[in-house]
């Protein structure tokens, strides 16, 4: 009995949660229908307003009406009005607002009737422009077609203007990574040239100064454009011959960091360098109008230098082993190692033959007349050859008599007895005491030579030849 009490209650409970269910259902239709009626009928027509275009720009009836990027409405009808602007009519879906600007865009550039408007509403939310209103010519902007910007060249400018687009599709041609590359940087280009327009229209004036300025210098050119394009066709063969040697290019380019770094340091040296030519600029004021006919001199002997360079250049370098200055230069350590040890001896000798050579200098004269009278001496001849007469100078072997006049021989007892040492040791003649006093000598007393006194005690100034 009470399961069945049980049941019975269960039964009452789902009823009720049932009955619940079904009205949440149908109180959800309600507002779902109502929701529908109130979308078809309140407002249904949109808001509608009138633009007025310089140009139609190709739109037709059914093209959107955009705010940034959002299709908001769509166009009506497009019309001509007396002062032949276009008159398109539109259906938006929400107000326009004080200030809005709208423009003609392109959808692609692959269609003609692509065309749709692009609405820049204003900057106040609340300040709506009643239905009906109609934005003015001069808020309004009517696209530019490349038709007619291409109809402004002439021939040979569009003919110009293919190649170029061709040939900007030959360079990218198979370089479509390293272009991309690039054109991560065109955004801070955009940005700095931005800025620049913005400086650029900040002072109106010398902006119009510019651009006259700028149209004379234009209409300059243009009078010479025979040479101007000239120059562009020789400055073409020139890029095309730096094209050809592309490797030898990318050679240089690679060698020159070092080159610049070398440079720079080289210019900071150049510096202290100009500075200690200063003082040689100003001494050549006074000599400046003698340099043209310097230089002028100059050029000769500069052009008989040439083959001297060439030759010098040979002797520094020059093909094969040990035969040139670059050799010699190469093998002076091994020189200097060898030197190290040789060199301090010499010296060592030369300071201790020193006084030698100090006693022999006086003696040049004497040496010289050995080596350039012996040939004459020898010059004589017979049938048995050549010979010499000569007198040995070790002694006097004859005595002059003033009364004769005559040499008289002088016996081998008495040359003993005059010169002790005969036979036992050199006799020591001054310079100049093998000849006579009045042979080439400007006076007596310089005969023989004694160095002002220094060779006194040297040598025997009497140990002369007999006779005047």
């Amino acid at each position: 009995m009470e399961l069945g009490q049980q049941a019975r209650a269960n039964s009452r409970t789902g009823q009720k949660g049932g009955a619940v269910a079904r009205v949440i259902a149908l109180l959800a239709l309600v507002a779902g229908v109502a929701l529908v009626v109130v979308t078809l009928f309140s407002n249904g027509d949109g808001y509608r307003y009138k633009l007025l275009f310089e140009t139609g720009g190709q739109l037709v009836p059914g093209n959107e009406v955009a705010v940034a990027g959002q299709a908001v409405g769509t166009i009506d009808s497009i019309d001509l009005t007396d002062n032949s602007q276009a008159e398109v009519e539109v259906t938006l879906d929400r107000p326009l607002l004080t200030g809005t600007t709208a423009q003609i865009r392109l959808t692609s550039l692959s269609g003609i009737a692509n065309r749709y408007i692009a609405l820049q509403m204003g900057p106040d939310p609340d300040d709506e422009l009643p239905e009906g209103a109609t934005l003015a010519a001069d808020e309004t902007t009517s696209p530019v077609d490349l038709d007619q910007l291409f109809n402004t060249f002439d021939r040979r400018t569009r003919a110009a203007l293919q190649n170029f687009i061709q040939g900007q599709a030959t360079v990218y041609t198979g370089n479509s990574a390293a272009a991309r590359r690039t054109y991560k940087y065109f955004a801070p280009s955009l940005q700095a040239g931005e800025r620049l327009l913005a400086e650029l229209n900040s002072d109106q004036r010398a902006l119009s100064r510019f651009l006259v300025e700028g149209g004379r210098v234009f209409g300059t050119l243009a009078q010479r454009r025979e040479d101007l394009s000239a120059l562009t066709q020789n400055a073409n063969e020139a890029l095309g011959a730096v094209a050809a040697e592309n490797e030898s290019f990318d050679q240089a380019l690679g060698a020159l960091p070092p080159t610049m770094r070398q440079a720079n340091t080289t210019f900071v040296n150049l510096r202290a360098a100009l500075d200690d030519l200063d003082p040689l600029i100003a001494d050549l004021g006074d000599v400046a109008p003698d340099l043209p006919g310097f230089l002028r001199d100059l050029r000769p002997v500069a052009r008989d230098a040439i083959p001297v360079l060439g030759n010098l250049r040979t002797a520094i370098s020059r093909s094969g082993k040990t035969n040139d200055l670059t050799d010699a230069l190469r093998d002076l350590p091994k020189a200097q190692k060898s030197a190290r040890s040789a060199v301090p001896r010499t010296v060592t000798a030369l300071d201790d033959s020193q006084h030698i050579f100090e006693f022999a200098r006086p003696y040049s004269p004497d040496l010289v007349a050995v080596l350039s009278k012996l040939g004459s001496g020898a010059g004589y001849y017979d049938f048995n050859g050549h010979y010499i007469r000569a007198q040995g100078a070790g002694s006097n072997l004859f005595d002059w008599d003033s009364v004769s006049e005559q040499l008289d021989p002088i016996g081998i007892a008495q040359i003993y007895a005059d010169y002790p040492a005969l036979g036992t040791g050199p006799f020591v003649r001054c310079p100049g005491g093998a000849t006579q006093a009045n042979l080439g000598w400007p006076a007596p007393e310089d005969h023989p030579f004694l160095a002002d006194g220094e060779l006194t005690g040297e040598c025997a100034p009497t140990d002369v030849p007999p006779g005047p």
